[in-house]
């Protein structure tokens, strides 16, 4: 983002003896990298963001919906009330800490809701607005109530801390020329919906999951660590849980250079450098 905004403030230098529309086309481009610069909490990373959120979450609810008319419900009635039930914990630990630090404009809007489908898929997301789908063929890598909490807990924050709504944005800039979303909704509905599908990890194919950068997914190991140990559970079951993880991938992996996801080995090391944050946070639970 600073690489772009240094190159608009060079061109606008560059400019300055031409046409009084170039030089507004540029000023333009600087004050909407301003206003859509913002700082993901906890990490402190800065994100680039020109997205509405009441707009993405429209568009999840209406997609969230059309996804649960096509897939089967799970009829599981254990495995549905542990789903919902670490759904409904690390939703009240998210609530908390927006409220504790004043950010509750993170997830204004959120009407919560976590469902399990059946499918052999390993597989889990959530989009805007709090939108969370678990396949069950994920649930015996999970193995476990805890197991599933870090599933949930990356998947959250990857809504929480926005990273759909980046990809969304690099979308409207760079495949619709900069269009605004409500420019692009209106002129492009069909191209727009499918961007919005490919930016929450939901591809063509509903249901499939697109990978995200090795930057979100590195940010949703940290928040997701953080989020299930404020709900009181305990970070150190990541570990396990990746490691089944790597252990049911078959055939030969691509260097991680190479992959928009972290190497197993990678991810779990970075996972074990952040335990001792995570473990503060439950910990606390167990002194408050």
């Amino acid at each position: 983002m600073e690489k772009l905004l240094l190159y608009l403030i060079k061109k606008g230098a560059s400019t300055m003896k031409a046409s009084l529309k170039s030089k507004l086309i540029i000023l333009s481009g600087i004050l909407l990298l301003l206003s859509g610069c913002t700082e993901v909490e906890i990490t402190g990373r800065k994100q680039f963001n020109i997205v509405p959120d009441s707009t993405m979450n429209s568009m999840s609810f209406q997609s969230y919906g059309e996804f649960l008319s096509k897939n089967k419900l799970s009829t599981n009635t254990e495995q549905t009330q542990m789903v919902k039930r670490i759904g409904s914990r690390i939703q009240k630990a998210v609530e908390q800490y927006c409220k504790t630090n004043c950010i509750e404009n993170r997830i204004a809007g959120y009407e919560w809701e976590f469902n399990l489908v059946e499918d052999p898929n390993v597989n889990a997301w959530c989009m805007p607005g709090g939108k969370v789908v678990v396949y069950t063929g994920i649930l015996p890598i999970a193995q476990g109530e805890t197991g599933l909490a870090v599933v949930m807990g990356h998947e959250i924050a990857h809504a929480f801390a926005k990273h759909g709504a980046e990809r969304m944005t690099q979308g409207l800039l760079v495949q619709m020329g900069g269009l605004a979303l409500s420019t692009a909704l209106k002129d492009r509905p069909e191209q727009t919906k499918n961007l919005f599908m490919q930016s929450y990890g939901i591809g063509t194919q509903v249901g499939m999951l697109l990978p995200y950068s090795r930057v979100h997914e590195n940010e949703a190991d940290h928040l997701g660590l953080i989020f299930m140990a404020m709900a009181g559970y305990n970070p150190e079951e990541a570990i396990g849980f990746w490691q089944r993880m790597a252990a049911q991938k078959t055939g030969a992996r691509p260097p991680e250079f190479l992959s928009t996801h972290p190497a197993d080995q990678t991810r779990i090391q970075n996972l074990k450098n952040l335990l001792p944050d995570a473990m503060k946070y439950y910990q606390k639970q167990w002194e408050d």
